[in-house]
């Protein structure tokens, strides 16, 4: 989804005097002087927010707006909590309820802690989608993010680790969450969560970072590529014995290159193909070496897909830079534990690619909102197979609908083999839609199947016509 941005004016003034001032006494600062530093402040909710400011609240696009509130009947231990009431999936206020909570003016420095904690319960067994800290809307730099996480109906305690807190001296991301109705049938329900603090916990487990799932997989990459590294994860012991596990932002780890002339890491989690060649992709964590690496392939130029030509009034896109996208959740869904698919997405010349990898299966989601294709007939897609075409190549594609209440109403799939592609050639598919309800089109998926070996392809110019 797209964030907001948002701009805001530096105070200078009082920094201006005070430089002044020391100037025109031509002295040195007494050994006694203290510099600002942000807050320390851990506690965000006890009660009532703490020391966020009067404009701390800000909703994903596309999500419902009012859906936070304060309930003073409720609380863990205490008079009230913080209520999220997730709206039925056809609410016309939105569709979903998510949010950052992001604090007014200066960060905190949160390096003192080791994990965000909260006690939370829900008004039925549920699993909230993502809850974490780090999105701010200006950087979102270090995003950390737990999914799925299991409410019942009685009050417990919930950790988020925090990956290394020496890189949060500054951090106005205090919280987030986002939770839909896919689990309930499309209808809406009610949590609530209180106690809404960072600390430091002495028995919470050391780190173990991961990248790349802990794999190895090889990638291949053309020269003048640019593209983003995996969004790794760290696992760590909780107090309880159990293990979490947290996607973090690649802005924690340090990453390195074996052939930085071949893939340059330009900034944390960015790369460039400079030249031909082979190189590894490594990290660490708090000088923690992550398990997992990628071995990057760098050949030659890359040929793009044939440049689209229908007037844009008659196209519906998912994804292409010659047309105006639709509002698309991911492009990679992770339906874990089961889905192996990694994204190598990148860009050259300002032309995205989408690159899957160690694919097993993938799917592109537009459910917020849903798309019409009543007036379009067709779907779309240039793919592009690297190397050998494999003989046993089954890939299927399934086209689906959802009703007014998020349920699936109408899948459509279609097959594809060996014979259907060229190796090192974009291939052109235009696949007739035969669906009775082609009104609320949400979900794209690519799979392979009966023991089809296809490990690595490319997309561009997803659309409806």
């Amino acid at each position: 989804m797209k964030n907001k941005k948002f701009n805001f004016t530096k105070l200078i003034l009082l920094s201006v005097a005070i430089s002044t001032a020391v100037v025109s006494c031509e002295r040195d600062l007494s050994e006694d002087a203290v510099f600002a530093t942000n807050s320390n402040t851990g506690e965000i909710f006890t009660d009532a927010p703490v020391e966020l400011g009067s404009d701390f609240y800000f909703p994903f696009l596309g999500s419902k707006p009012t859906a936070w509130s304060i309930d003073n009947n409720e609380g863990y231990e205490s008079s009230a909590s913080m209520r999220i009431d997730v709206p039925n999936a056809n609410d016309p206020e939105g569709n979903y309820a998510g949010a950052i909570f992001r604090v007014e003016g200066q960060g905190r420095d949160l390096s003192g802690y080791n994990a965000l904690t909260f006690w939370g319960k829900a008004s039925q067994g549920v699993n909230i989608g993502e809850l974490g800290f780090g999105l701010d809307f200006i950087e979102d730099k270090y995003q950390t993010t737990i999914s799925n996480t299991s409410f019942g109906t009685s009050w417990t305690k919930y950790i988020i680790p925090i990956p290394d807190a020496s890189k949060l001296f500054d951090e106005r991301g205090l919280f987030w969450y986002s939770a839909g109705t896919q689990e309930t049938g499309g209808f809406g329900y009610t949590f609530w969560i209180d106690d809404l603090k960072f600390e430091n916990l002495g028995t919470l487990g050391n780190p173990r970072p991961e990248i790349y799932n802990g794999e190895d997989p090889i990638s291949q990459a053309f020269l003048g590529n640019s593209g983003v590294l995996d969004t790794p994860r760290v696992v760590f012991n909780l107090p309880s014995g159990m293990n979490q596990t947290v996607s973090a932002s690649p802005s924690y780890f340090d990453w390195s290159s074996s052939e930085p002339t071949i893939v340059e890491i330009r900034d944390s989690g960015t790369i460039q193909m400079l030249s031909s060649g082979t190189s590894v992709i490594t990290a660490t964590m708090a000088g923690v070496q992550a398990t997992g690496s990628v071995t990057i392939e760098v050949v030659g130029e890359f040929v793009f897909a044939p440049t689209p030509t229908r007037d844009p009034a008659d196209v519906i896109s998912i994804f292409s830079d010659v047309y105006d996208d639709v509002p698309v959740e991911f492009y990679n869904g992770y339906w874990q534990p089961f889905q192996t698919t990694l994204s190598d997405d990148f860009a050259i010349n300002g032309d995205n690619i989408l690159n899957y990898t160690n694919f097993n299966f993938v799917g592109n989601q537009f459910r917020e909102p849903t798309i019409d294709i009543t007036e379009n007939s067709n779907l779309h897609i240039n793919m592009l197979i690297p190397g050998e075409i494999p003989p046993n190549l089954d890939f299927l594609i399934s086209i689906i609908n959802f009703d007014g209440d998020g349920v699936e109403n109408g899948r459509q799939q279609v097959f594809f083999n060996s014979s259907d592609f060229e190796a090192d050639t974009w291939s052109t598919l235009e696949i007739p839609i035969t669906l009775s309800n082609k009104d609320g089109l949400g979900l794209l998926i690519y799979e392979n199947v009966n023991g089809s070996t296809l490990s690595n392809f490319y997309l561009d110019n997803i659309y409806f016509y």
